[in-house]
Order: C-alpha cells, then sequence, then structure tokens
C-alpha cells in the first residue's frame, strides 16, 4: 500500500509514519513529488492494521497496491524515473540511441562502429560480448576481450557503452569495462542473475522475455529494483506469437501501457522483433510517435558478412538516414534528438 501525506506536511510527521513502518519490520520506499510526499509500504501490510494511519498527522489518505510488483510501480513513484548512462540520460527530454552490432566481432569493426554510429546520432554504444544463441554451434561471442574493445570504444567516441550479461562471471567481468549491463529475453526470468545486476549498482537494461506479460516483466524489474539499484531501463523486442512473416510481434501498446503503470523508462528495439532489415525504420517511427524513451538499433559495417543477425542490421548510411527522420518526429513528441 501506499500512504499519500498532506501538501505541505510536516518533516516530523512524515518520519513519525517511516518509524511505525519500520518498527513493524517493513520497508518504507519514499517518493518526494512536486506536491505531495508518498511512502510506500514493502512488506506484509497486515502488520500494520492496529496502527489507524488514517488518522495519523498530516496523512490524506491510503491507497491500496493490488499490483505485485511495487518498487516499479507508479503508484509508489508517481514522477518518471530518469537514468543516467554515462553521458546519456534515459527518461529525460532527450530521445536516446543505442546502435551497434549485435555481436562484437573484431576491434577494428567495434571501433568503426563506434565512430559511424555517433555521427549518426546514437549515444549509446551496444555490442554483444556474450552471445547466447539457439544454436551451441553458433558464434558465442569474445567475451572479456569483446569487453575491452567496448571500454576502448568509450574512450574514444565518449559514448557510453552497454553489453548484455549471461552469468555470475560475464557479471563479475562487465563491470569493469561499461556503463550499463543488458538482461537480455532469454534471462529475463532468471532471478538469480537480476538479483546479481541490481546488486552491482550499474543501470540495467532488461528486455522482455519472449512470452512475458507486462506483469511478469515488471516482476523481473522488481528483483533489480529491490537489490537497491533503481536504475532499471526496460526494453520491448518483441513477443513470440503465431505470426511468421517477422521474428516476433512488437508490442508498440508495452509503451503507453508501461507508462501508464510505471516510473521506469522504455525504450524499444524494432532490430530483434522483426528480424528484417527493411521494417527497422518504421516500426522505430511507430515506437517515438508512442511515446518511447529511445531506441536500440543494430548498425554493422558490413551487415552480409556479420556473425550474428545480419539480416536485421543497418549500414551506417541507413542508420543516419533514420536519424534524421526520426529527429522532427522527436520534437512533436517533446523530445530533443
Amino acid at each position: 500500500m501506499i500512504i499519500v501525506m498532506k501538501p505541505g506536511a510536516k518533516k516530523e510527521s512524515i518520519q513519525n509514519i517511516i518509524n511505525i513502518i519500520e518498527g513493524k519490520g517493513l520497508t518504507a520506499h519514499i517518493s518526494d513529488g512536486k506536491e505531495v510526499t508518498i511512502i510506500g509500504v514493502v512488506g506484509d501490510k497486515t502488520r500494520l492494521q492496529d496502527q489507524n494511519l488514517e488518522i495519523a498527522e498530516d496523512v490524506d489518505k491510503i491507497v491500496p497496491v493490488t499490483e505485485s510488483y511495487k518498487l516499479a510501480n507508479k503508484k509508489f513513484h508517481p514522477e518518471p524515473s530518469v537514468i543516467k548512462v554515462g553521458n546519456a540520460v534515459i527518461g529525460g527530454d532527450e530521445l536516446i540511441i543505442m546502435s551497434g552490432p549485435c555481436a562484437v566481432e573484431s576491434r577494428s569493426q567495434l571501433l568503426e562502429t563506434a565512430h559511424a554510429i555517433k555521427k549518426a546520432g546514437a549515444q549509446i554504444l551496444r555490442g554483444g560480448a556474450y552471445k547466447p544463441r539457439t544454436s551451441p554451434y553458433a558464434f558465442q561471442g569474445l567475451e572479456e576481450e569483446g569487453l575491452k574493445f567496448m571500454k576502448e570504444a568509450r574512450e574514444e567516441t565518449g559514448l557510453a557503452v552497454v553489453c548484455e550479461v549471461t552469468s555470475l562471471a560475464a557479471i563479475e567481468a562487465a563491470v569493469n569495462y561499461v556503463d550499463m549491463l543488458q538482461i537480455g529475453a532469454r534471462n529475463m526470468q532468471n532471478f538469480y542473475l537480476l538479483k546479481e545486476a541490481g546488486k552491482t549498482g550499474l543501470p540495467v537494461l532488461l528486455k522482455r522475455g519472449l512470452s512475458a506479460t507486462i506483469d511478469e516483466w515488471l516482476n523481473a524489474s522488481e528483483y533489480i529494483i529491490a537489490e537497491g539499484n533503481p536504475n532499471v531501463v526496460l526494453c520491448e523486442r518483441g513477443i513470440r506469437t503465431f505470426e511468421t512473416a517477422t521474428r516476433n510481434t512488437l508490442d508498440i501498446s508495452a509503451v503507453p501501457v508501461i507508462k501508464d503503470k510505471s516510473h521506469l523508462p522504455i525504450i524499444v528495439d524494432p532490430s530483434h522483433a522483426t528480424g528484417v532489415r527493411k521494417y527497422v525504420k518504421p516500426l522505430a517511427m511507430c515506437a517515438v510517435a508512442a511515446g518511447a524513451d529511445g531506441l536500440m538499433i543494430e548498425a554493422h559495417p558490413n551487415p552480409a558478412i556479420a556473425l550474428s543477425d545480419g539480416p536485421q542490421s543497418l549500414t551506417f548510411p541507413q542508420l543516419e538516414e533514420l536519424c534524421a527522420e526520426l529527429r522532427p518526429l522527436a520534437s512533436i513528441m517533446g523530445k530533443k534528438f
């Protein structure tokens, strides 16, 4: 449940409510809004039944929270969260573009890509050093060597860098090189991995699972936030349906639904959603029009020879063209780009 304090509530009154909550072995989550302070209660609220908080000084009202996710809930945190990743800010007034290859293949490939995406307007370089693949015989990534290339690209271009992690060992290595950890769709409900990512304190990009509902997705984010790490960005990347014309079905409706249910920023990945290069641009435009805080767009120096996901990767000129067409649309949606 949440406890809504009256406008102008005294600090002493707010602290009194916090003391009562914590005295019952529960956790108080404070959200200081522009007008009122909201105190979220995490834990078994039945422990407060004998406290009559409704009549406590400066309490306006008590609102039950029926959803199982609490810390990710907009009721707990009415103001949109803004997440800083290196020099980029996600969830603010700027449209964020994450771009780069599906897999880090070599130093030259990554550095060339980093310079090209920065020229196009991207603020964050993405690249896979650990590649969970459907086939065990497919390219699995360069692992720590790839992370070293990402760090070098950051130092050379100033771009923030994000990389997917697939295990505790990958997390322990990645924290030394990247600005943001990515939890891929296959690991969205790997709760141990979510907790470990949360413990790092680094921003976490959480992709929606292949067949996950939005509530399941938000509950997954709760595992990260519950570790004391509020820096979570959600990524809609398509879900599995009966349709076979595209790799997945991009759920554009997830953007306004997340905005309604949660304070967390949301970006959209039309590359993995479609698996088809020519569909990336129109769906990227749709995502921005729906209110997404950013996009993840795969780009490669030569998609024809990419070791992973070449058919969905844009060439550098195509990325520049897309970014140019996004700028007026972003402005209409109140985003700088």
